[in-house]
């Protein structure tokens, strides 16, 4: 894959937009090149590779290429896709694609570290004061503390972001879509990527249409009705922040199992004779594996076997598991005849 972004910023591949701001946070600040005049070429190639890294992994389009073709996709020495199958609308086109499918031409130019850094913080240049590259003393009296003191950051929120524009423009509501997902996606965990249509206005003003793939990861154990927020991924508007595009999840329905919370239900049809003499539940769980239940108990209508750590995996820790609870459809005779009554008779009078 050449270059490891994830452990230059000391990620995981799992990692979400609130880890990788916090990584940048941490990192861009102990590597700031003003932070470290003893050994500033060092500190200046590591705060570039830390820039260079969020810049990678915190843009969707950008991470999902390098995900699937390490440095070399982002250079463009991607094979072109084929094309990807349609979907819903979201302010435009969305089309569903598999997880290999990204447009060859796609090139990736670094951009200047110290850029990134104003941006993330919203200043043209935070530590101006110290060398004289733009803020000043205006800047040094907001962290009277020190410029590197450890509350730094908290005049700027949990997002690491001064809104020094706060109240001049409005939001526009949020967008919601819905995620349809098997259960057997859910269950494992899945990748789905999303292509987008959405409006960008340029410096003046002028919006154009352009196309976005925005990547979703779907953890295993994910409960109908969780929400995946790309933020200001709508339509830009002037003197209107871009809405947030939500993907909520939704469950498609499954022909065996149902789901309860953590549990997973399936109901089994069997004859009375199998009630009462034994009966095998042969099953494909949901990750293909076939189990095989014998129950020797009698089953009686609200007779439910359970099986323990056999349901869906919990979304805080996947490696433990509700359980499988499986419920029975006796079918009665719906007749029978004087002989056959009277054997019953004498079966269960005996058993008795």
């Amino acid at each position: 894959m050449g270059v490891d972004y994830y452990k230059i910023l000391q990620v995981d591949k799992i990692a979400t937009d609130d880890d990788l701001k916090k990584a940048y946070r941490k990192l861009a600040m102990k590597w700031h090149p003003d932070k470290n005049p003893s050994n500033k070429k060092e500190a200046e190639a590591k705060f570039k590779q830390i820039s260079e890294a969020y810049e990678v992994l915190s843009d969707p389009d950008k991470r999902a290429i390098y995900d699937q073709y390490g440095e070399e996709g982002l250079k463009g020495q991607v094979p072109p896709p084929d094309p990807g199958g349609g979907g819903g609308g979201c302010g435009g086109s969305t089309t569903f694609y598999s997880t290999g499918d990204f447009p060859g031409s796609f090139r990736f130019n670094p951009r200047n570290a110290d850029d990134i850094f104003a941006e993330f913080f919203g200043f043209s240049s935070p530590f101006g004061g110290m060398d004289g590259r733009g803020c000043g003393s205006g800047m040094r009296s907001r962290f009277s503390g020190g410029m590197f003191d450890d509350n730094m950051f908290g005049s700027f929120g949990e997002g690491g972001r001064v809104n020094v524009n706060q109240g001049a423009t409005r939001k526009a509501p949020p967008i919601e879509n819905k995620l349809p997902c098997t259960l057997e996606e859910i269950y494992r965990g899945t990748t789905k990527k999303m292509k987008i249509s959405r409006e960008i206005a340029d410096a003046s003003g002028k919006t154009m249409p352009v196309e976005e793939i925005l990547t979703i990861d779907v953890k295993p154990g994910w409960k109908k009705g969780t929400k995946i927020t790309f933020p200001e991924k709508g339509n830009e508007q002037p003197n209107i922040a871009p809405a947030d595009l939500v993907f909520v999840i939704d469950e498609k329905p499954q022909s065996v199992f149902t789901r309860d919370g953590n549990d997973l239900i399936v109901t089994q049809k069997i004859s009375l004779v199998e009630a009462l003499t034994g009966y095998t539940v042969q099953l494909t769980t949901l990750d293909g594996r076939n189990l095989s239940i014998l129950i020797n108990n009698i089953i009686h209508p609200n007779y439910e076997e359970v099986v323990p750590k056999e349901g869906m995996p919990l979304s805080k820790d996947p490696s433990k598991k509700g359980n499988l609870r499986i419920k029975f459809n006796i079918k009665f005779p719906t007749q029978l005849n004087d002989e056959q009554k009277a054997g019953i008779r004498k079966l269960l009078a005996a058993s008795a």
